[in-house]
């Protein structure tokens, strides 16, 4: 037998949970399931299945290696497809990643519209604060927040966003508006983000840079602007994550004269000779929807 069928076979017991039920579903005996299963385990190196006498289960290792399988087979649909001028329909596994406070506020709901959209994609989302290798990691597609360096990526802008310095009313009655930047190293109190995060630049170039000593340093973004809603001090957020608070005045900006160049928002995916349907449709689908937000409208 040959090893796709094989494949085939292993991801319909995975899913069955069972030889009889996963050969059934292809037309196939149990035992044919059983010896493809076992010589597919046997060329890998690698016990997939775990055989009890109610079920079967995967291993840790089928797991990971059924999602992959599923994947392959996911393309490979899409290519015959695209042989026999069959219509593609989106379908398989798609992995996305973005910036957490980001993903939590506009891509997340956004995935769940997605989804209720195409049915037959299942979604992997990883929301962390570092830039994912999308070739090396294994993801689809990213959002990205700044410039872009030089890569082999396909990148459609969707938004823009600012840094926004920013406080409470109240602290702004206690200290006074900052009228320049060197300002705050005198007369203000400011949260800090990280130790990456104490060197604040403004303007457009951006060339005035302020050396902060701050008395309070956070790790989380979320947290300082929380201090900052308290009127403790001044934080600095990109204007999505204090987009309400803006709105409703609990924040109030300052030193908007001095604000830097605003940063693009870009989805962001490998180039290929053929996009897969899946892609194809969460790109489109998430940069008509980004488009419309109108905390990304800040260029």
């Amino acid at each position: 037998m040959d090893r796709l069928q094989a494949l085939r076979i292993f991801v319909a017991v995975a899913e069955a949970e069972s030889f009889v039920g996963g050969a059934r579903s292809l037309g196939l005996s149990g035992p044919t399931a059983t010896r493809a299963v076992g010589a597919l385990e046997d060329a890998l190196g690698a016990r997939l299945l775990v055989r009890t006498t109610r079920r079967v289960r995967l291993t840790d290792v089928g797991r990971d290696f059924v999602e992959d399988v599923r994947e392959i087979l996911a393309q490979l649909r899409l290519a015959e497809n695209a042989v026999t001028g069959a219509v593609q329909t989106p379908t398989g596994l798609l992995r996305i990643t973005a910036p957490q406070e980001f993903g939590r506020l506009y891509i997340a709901p956004l995935v769940a519209d997605f989804l209720d959209v195409w049915p037959d994609v299942r979604i992997e989302l990883l929301l962390v604060d570092r830039t994912v290798n999308l070739v090396e990691e294994g993801h689809d597609v990213a959002l990205r927040i700044g410039e872009l360096p030089s890569s082999g990526l396909l990148a459609l802008r969707v938004g823009s966003v600012r840094r926004v310095l920013c406080g409470a009313p109240s602290y702004f009655e206690r200290f006074g508006q900052p009228t320049a930047p060197a300002d705050l190293t005198e007369r203000h109190r400011t949260i800090a983000t990280g130790n990456t995060q104490r060197d604040w630049r403004f303007g457009s170039d951006p060339q005035t840079v302020v050396r902060l000593d701050p008395q309070l340093t956070v790790n989380s973004v979320a947290a300082s602007i929380e201090i900052a809603r308290h009127g403790w001090g001044l934080c600095r957020a990109l204007s999505y994550q204090v987009a309400e608070d803006l709105k409703c005045g609990r924040l109030v900006p300052a030193l908007e004269a001095y604000e830097p160049t605003p940063l693009p928002v870009h989805i962001v995916h490998p180039a290929g000779r053929k996009t897969p349907a899946k892609l194809r449709a969460f790109v489109d689908f998430a940069s008509a929807h980004l488009r419309q937000v109108p905390a990304l409208r800040d260029s």
